[in-house]
């Protein structure tokens, strides 16, 4: 069976629809479960891990390089929950960070923009044109987030699988539209797609690891061969830092080669080349 997230705007009854797909499907239903793994790990607060991966970045973060390390935490935590299958993802910017698995079946969920600022009057007591001006800020702020970090509009189609509107289909409707979508061949696991999810979740260990060591640093793993390029000027010229990172990641089960590209960037502004491996 597959890996299934459900990606939202604010206030779209995303929430409800993973957690009665989970009830339906018998499946782990995790969204800040994440968060709070990662933030437990890392020892990062929780808040910051949020405003990480929420928040489009500033100029200052592409300084401080704050929103890698975070981000790279993050997938990390994701890929070891999700290794196993059976599992639903309604949390922040799966369709980012499981994409290329084959078994992952990737839902957008819409609400009509009256219903989302209805509901968020309600929630919160306050004015209609409060309403709006928090939606729009919202919706804004993530737009500008996938573009910056993946020069992809989240609310582009072709990154999902499925885009579903609760509108005159109800949240039982699109529960419903996933279920048979999840059956389908397409998305079944495979011992190839498997391999894919495992050499992932390794290539996501190592780059947390190393991410403190070079923010540019870029980490690959197929069959079990990893690939480090853009390792910067430190591990380049310093014999005993790589050899002890070299240690390090011999260390881990099922690395079994160690190579080293010559590859260098010149996008010193780049958020996290990590996640653009495919």
């Amino acid at each position: 069976m597959p890996i299934i997230t459900i990606s939202r705007g604010s206030y779209s009854r995303g929430k409800e629809v993973a957690e009665k797909l989970a009830e339906k499907l018998n499946y782990d239903c995790v969204s800040r479960e994440i968060l709070l793994e990662t933030s437990e790990e890392f020892n990062i607060p929780e808040i910051s891990l949020v405003r990480a991966i929420h928040d489009s970045p500033s100029i200052l973060d592409r300084f401080r390089h704050g929103k890698e390390r975070y981000i790279s935490y993050y997938q990390y935590a994701l890929l070891k929950h999700v290794q196993k299958d059976n599992v639903i993802y309604h949390g922040l910017a799966g369709q980012y960070f499981l994409r290329n698995i084959p078994h992952v079946l990737k839902v957008r969920i819409l609400a009509n923009i009256e219903d989302r600022v209805k509901e968020i009057m309600k929630r919160d007591e306050i004015s209609l044109k409060e309403a709006h001006d928090v939606l729009r800020k919202d919706d804004e702020e993530r737009r500008r987030w996938g573009l910056k970090l993946y020069g992809t509009d989240t609310w582009d189609s072709r990154l999902y699988d499925m885009v579903i509107l609760i509108d005159r289909l109800s949240v039982d409707n699109a529960v419903e539209l996933i279920i048979a979508a999840s059956k389908m061949p397409a998305f079944q696991t495979t011992l190839e797609s498997q391999g894919i999810i495992d050499d992932k979740l390794l290539c996501a260990k190592i780059h947390a690891m190393l991410v403190n060591f070079s923010f540019l640093i870029e980490v690959e793993v197929v069959n079990g061969t990893v690939t480090l390029s853009n390792i910067g000027e430190v591990l380049r010229t310093d014999k005993s830092i790589r050899e002890k990172i070299e240690s390090l990641i011999r260390e881990i089960e099922g690395v079994n080669e160690i190579k080293f590209a010559e590859k260098t960037s010149d996008k010193l502004d780049h958020i996290n080349p990590f996640l653009n491996i495919n």
